[in-house]
């Protein structure tokens, strides 16, 4: 079979994991053709599962007549997701939380690219199947502003400056207690947690990974924070405020207080894409689009501010 581009979701899971997802065959199947030689990543055969997979990986599986099962968009409308612009080249999408970017593995949820196909806006098809025109990503649990290529160029060019670190990206988020200082850089390393794949950490040979914060105003038990990404990692503002113990309100896989995230009736992390800025693929402008936090959030919010 020919080879299979690893999704950003698989990213950092061991290679006999991530073939089992991307295949559907078993995992002892897949530690089975490890041993045949029949698994190989970028081109080198591998001889153990324990490896590591990274997003845009090839990772190529001899099945023989076996099916390959791989995530497919399907058109379908997603509640609450607003087109913010629409031209040639870009699409830019507000999008809800309970929204993935894109159609993967093991998730049967509405997603932006099935909204776009159902609402016949077309795309680009540079890049995996699953995720043509995807140039960044939002977690479900987290809403805000995405781009979305429409033509090859805007693809190509919308990746580099990804690459380049020329897109600013800005988020809010509301964390449990004052992060001291108000202010300030966390430069640390980012990778699957050891002890559960479907959840990241800091830890030592994780990839690179920067945030900025900015307090925009403290409560008595929460912050507002503005926070600007240099890199993009899966779930990074949530595993780095987490790992300077102000987790994300509402957020428990990261350590988010339940009794408080009940208390304030939200059932997601308090985090919302506030702004996105780049230059237009097309027009060579800058352009910048702005999204108001969303009713829950905002709801949160005027709790934490209300007087005690």
């Amino acid at each position: 079979m020919s080879a299979l581009l690893v999704p950003d979701g698989l990213d950092g899971e061991r290679v006999d994991a991530a073939a089992a997802r991307m295949t559907g065959v078993s995992r002892a199947r897949i530690a089975d053709l490890i041993g045949l030689g029949a698994v190989s990543l970028n081109g080198q055969v591998i001889a153990k599962g324990s490896g590591r997979v990274g997003a845009g990986d090839l990772l190529d599986v001899d099945l023989g007549e076996a099916p390959v099962r791989t995530a497919q968009v399907q058109a379908r409308l997603a509640d609450g997701l607003r087109i913010v612009h629409q031209d040639a080249d870009i699409v830019v999408v507000d999008k809800p939380a309970g929204v993935a970017a894109h159609p993967s593995l093991g998730w049967d949820g509405p997603d932006v690219l099935g909204h776009l196909a159902a609402a016949g806006i077309s795309i680009t098809t540079s890049g995996a199947p699953e995720r043509q025109g995807i140039v960044q990503r939002l977690d479900v649990g987290t809403s805000g502003l995405m781009v979305v290529a429409r033509s090859e160029s805007a693809y190509s060019l919308l990746k580099n400056q990804f690459r380049a670190r020329t897109v600013d990206k800005e988020y809010q988020a509301l964390v449990q207690g004052h992060p001291d200082p108000a202010s300030g850089t966390i430069d640390a390393p980012i990778g699957r947690h050891p002890g559960a794949d479907w959840k990241f950490a800091v830890i030592a040979g994780g990839r690179p990974s920067i945030t900025h914060y900015r307090t925009i105003e403290a409560f008595h038990y929460a912050s507002l924070l503005s926070v600007h990404l240099e890199t993009g990692r899966t779930h990074q503002i949530r595993v780095h405020m987490a790992a300077v113990r102000h987790p994300c309100v509402g957020d428990p896989l990261y350590g988010g207080d339940p009794v408080l995230a009940a208390r304030l009736g939200l059932e997601r992390q308090w985090l919302h894409a506030v702004r996105l800025a780049f230059t237009h693929p097309g027009t060579g402008e800058r352009v910048e689009f702005t999204s108001a936090p969303s009713p829950d959030l905002a709801h949160a919010l005027e709790l934490v501010a209300s007087p005690a």
